[in-house]
């Protein structure tokens, strides 16, 4: 008998969204017990799937709360990521130097 533990965190799907809705959550237990049937054989009615949802603070992910994480990873990306204009967001032109060439 299959049982699946799910971890989220409570912060819903969409904007303003506090939790995942019943709804959503009967959407992913049947497609979890549709995939166990089709790659494993597992009959539906032995599959058993269990939902957890946590407050976002309840995970550690880099050795911070999952929300400091979040704020850190997305700071990063504003430095690291260019525009199409290849500017950075606060207006630096970015060189990138030739790696090697092609003969």
């Amino acid at each position: 008998m299959p049982i699946v533990n799910i971890l989220v965190t409570r912060e819903g799907t969409s904007p303003g969204a506090e939790r995942t809705t019943r709804e959503q959550k009967a959407a992913v237990y049947k497609g979890i017990a549709d995939l166990l049937f089709t790659v494993m054989g597992k009959p539906h009615e032995d599959t058993t799937v269990v939902f957890h949802e946590h407050e976002i603070d309840d995970f550690g992910q880099g050795g911070l709360p999952l929300s400091d994480y979040r704020e850190q990873r997305a700071r990063d990306r504003q430095v690291d990521i260019a525009d199409s204009t290849g500017r950075r967001n606060g207006g630096e032109e970015i060189v990138v130097p030739a790696v090697c060439s092609l003969k």
